[in-house]
């Protein structure tokens, strides 16, 4: 079964570039430190190849928007992110509309640089701010100072209408209070749209490990939750609701290629490690690429694409990928396209439980999503409906 819906929310490309200047310590990214220069023409070329297949997969779309994210995007060069957006638009037609969003750091944010990037054509930057004292970045393994960050953001100001970054939340030893002063200062700065990460210790990274040791501790349940409250009530008393749970804009202002992700769209992965969900004539698949940078550039030389598997995705997987996805969003599900999925509805009686326990709520139009009481749970509210 086509899934139709997806051609109503556009059709996203996301570009892999999987290397960075130093792994940070909490990060478990596909992501690469690689000493020497790169040959970023050998790199395109691949990167051309691999479009070029996905076009083959999935022709004739319309792509709404772009997405260049790592590793860290700013470490190519304006050429770079110049042919691989020539790539795209030469498989595929391209909204006169769209959004085409890079990734940065703020170690790596030049005027010149940024000004290339317009050029090439990117109209929307996210930088990896990731905190607003240089305490915590380095107990984070950040690379640059608050006062460099801000730098970079006023660089982004100067040549982007549209700029995001992100901030991580419930730091080792972070108070609710200090949160909500970094909060405040955050928001003055970012303008339109934020992106706001809870710390979580990933399995393989340094910090897992630390954290094993007991040499390094996180807020306790309690606090952390507190701190989800503070991000919620800072955000919306100065403009910026969440749109996601992770994600705070102005009407207008959020991130329609993340938007793509969340309502359940269509999209082509491209780069070393990348993951799509294209609908073929077969029904909807998943694709996922090598992980390898070194290995998928073999591969998409010699193959023309570094894709290593393949999913068809049954009605069972493609309804609980559309829950899990639509819940995190404010505006939540129609659970007409979760019957169409799935082949059945949502159970009534499961709906009407979280809606009674202030879980999920409907609205007039007949959707359902999570309520502020539901979100910080939402794991467990998918897992009830999906049953």
């Amino acid at each position: 079964m086509i899934d139709h819906p997806t051609r109503d929310v556009g059709f996203g490309v996301y570009l892999h570039w999987p290397f960075c200047a130093a792994k940070c310590p909490y990060c478990d990214f596909n992501s690469h430190v690689r000493h020497g220069r790169l040959d970023q023409a050998r790199w395109r070329a691949a990167f051309a190849r691999e479009i070029a297949h996905a076009a083959a997969l999935a022709p004739g779309r319309t792509v709404t928007s772009i997405f260049l994210g790592g590793g860290t995007p700013s470490l190519m060069e304006p050429a770079t992110v110049g042919a691989l957006l020539d790539a795209v638009a030469g498989a595929w037609s391209v909204a006169p509309d769209i959004e085409v969003t890079l990734e940065a750091n703020p170690t790596s944010v030049e005027a010149g640089r940024f000004r290339g990037y317009r050029a090439a054509g990117v109209n929307r930057v996210s930088l990896g701010v990731q905190a607003l004292d240089d305490a915590s970045l380095k107990r984070l393994g950040r690379l640059h100072s608050t006062a460099e960050a801000m730098r970079a953001v006023e660089t982004a100001a100067a040549h982007f209408e549209r700029y995001s970054f992100d901030l991580i939340y419930a730091r080792p030893d972070q108070t609710p209070r200090a949160w909500a002063t970094e909060l405040r200062e955050a928001i003055a700065r970012a303008a339109e749209h934020l992106s706001l990460y809870q710390l979580t210790i990933e399995e393989g990274t340094p910090f897992h490990g630390l954290a094993a040791a007991g040499k390094l501790t996180v807020p306790d349940d309690d606090t952390a939750r507190a701190l989800y409250d503070v991000t919620q009530e800072v955000c919306a008393g100065e403009g910026l609701r969440a749109y996601e749970i992770s994600n705070h804009a102005r009407p207008g202002a959020e991130s329609r290629h993340n938007l793509l992700y969340w309502r359940y769209g269509e999209y082509a992965g491209i780069g070393p490690g990348a993951h799509g969900r294209l609908v073929l004539p077969e029904g909807r698949t998943g694709t996922s690429t090598e992980r390898n940078p070194e290995a998928w550039l073999a591969r998409a030389e010699a193959e023309g694409h570094g894709i290593v598997e393949t999913e068809a995705l049954g009605p069972g997987d493609q309804a609980d990928e559309f829950l899990m996805m639509g819940l995190r969003l404010r505006e939540g599900i129609d659970p007409a396209r979760y019957a169409a999925l799935a082949g059945r509805p949502l159970d009534s009686g499961r709906v009407a439980g979280l809606v009674a326990a202030g879980l999920v709520a409907r609205a007039p139009d007949g959707r359902l999503a999570a309520t502020p009481k539901g979100a910080p749970v939402l794991n467990a509210v998918v897992a009830e409906l999906a049953a």
